[in-house]
């Protein structure tokens, strides 16, 4: 076995492939510990270093389980998500549940929920468990994605089950990612958090490499959610859900990549030949998604959509198309009689 390869997932960055030998030697050397992940040809699913016999002598404690995720704890909620192209989430609440959201989402909701302004997330940082300094730094990383310091939580005061919805901003998809189910921790576009069951952390991730830096675009502030309860993420048009196999790669554009697990490898690649980066209407570089993990991609971008409407408005200059009228077709005497 000393041959197979792995690959290994520390703080939300894939390593590897490796072989036995090579992850055992790291393991003694520190490199990381029994909160890895690590996943081979064959496996379901990624799997904690420390439940694999192949690496239980170089953790020096035998097979143990991991410890459990800092952020556990969040609330255990029910949903259901209604409409098709312009969609909302009811989230049904227990005695003393929560939940959070960005504001401008809310819809409506049940007399027994009380809404609260709440400083950064309502996450234990945020919540003041881990220092003043933490409270701080956890609503501020908020506003480097362009949102608020301050969120929305609306919790249940009442004796019975209460509701409460939050709506999309735009057309599109709502996806619900249970944290659990993807190693507790998501990537996102900052745009595309909705809310969450309450406990979740909402955070940034700067990209470490440089050409994702500089040219990401939209992708280049992500949003880092974790935890272990459900999310809401919304997505534009339609949205396709892409299973990547270790190293199996796809490339996209920036602004339509929705969300992805923190085992998909995120990079900026260019356009090759310079025609095609200046006349391809695409612009000069694009998203390669490496997995093992699952990428969640849209297929209207709300800044794609709102560059066609500001194109297409009066006041800048635009024209209407496609109205059947004659008047569209006459040039300035069109615009004159219909005030355009």
């Amino acid at each position: 076995m000393s041959g197979q390869s792995w690959y290994v997932a520390v703080n939300g960055q894939q390593l590897g492939p490796w072989t036995t030998d090579e992850v055992q030697k790291r393991l003694k050397a520190g490199e990381f510990d029994r909160t890895a992940h690590v996943f081979s040809q064959g496996m379901a699913n990624w799997e904690p270093i420390a439940s694999r016999a192949e690496f239980a002598s170089s953790l020096g404690g035998g097979m143990q389980a991991p410890p459990p995720m800092p952020t556990a704890g969040a609330d255990v909620i029910d949903y259901e998500i209604f409409g098709e192209e312009l969609q909302f989430v009811e989230i049904t609440l227990d005695q003393g549940e929560a939940c959070i959201a960005e504001a401008g989402a809310f819809m409506y909701m049940d007399p027994g929920i009380k809404m609260e302004t709440i400083f950064g997330d309502g996450s234990a940082k945020s919540a003041g468990k881990g220092g003043i300094m933490d409270m701080v730094l956890s609503a501020g990383k908020r506003v480097l994605t362009g949102e608020s310091l301050f969120m929305t939580a609306f919790g249940n005061t009442a004796h019975a089950r209460q509701r409460v919805a939050f709506a999309s901003p735009y057309p599109g998809r709502i996806v619900p990612l249970d944290l659990k189910q993807h190693g507790g921790t998501m990537l996102c576009q900052k745009d595309a958090f909705l809310c969450a069951a309450k406990g979740v952390s909402v955070g940034i991730a700067f990209q470490k490499k440089l050409g994702a830096g500089l040219f990401g675009g939209e992708g280049f502030i992500l949003q880092k959610l974790d935890g272990d309860g459900l999310t809401f993420v919304h997505a534009g048009g339609t949205v396709v859900e892409r299973d990547l196999g270790p190293g199996e790669m796809m490339r996209l554009d920036t602004g339509c990549l929705v969300a992805f697990e923190s085992t998909v490898d995120y990079d900026i690649q260019f356009v090759s030949g310079i025609k095609t980066a200046l006349f391809g209407g695409e612009g000069i570089a694009y998203a390669a998604m490496t997995g093992p993990g699952k990428v969640w991609i849209q297929s209207l971008p709300f800044s794609r959509l709102a560059s066609r409407i500001f194109a297409a408005a009066p006041q800048t200059g635009g024209r209407r198309q496609g109205e059947g009228s004659v008047l569209d077709h006459v040039g300035g005497l069109g615009n004159l009689l219909t005030g355009g």
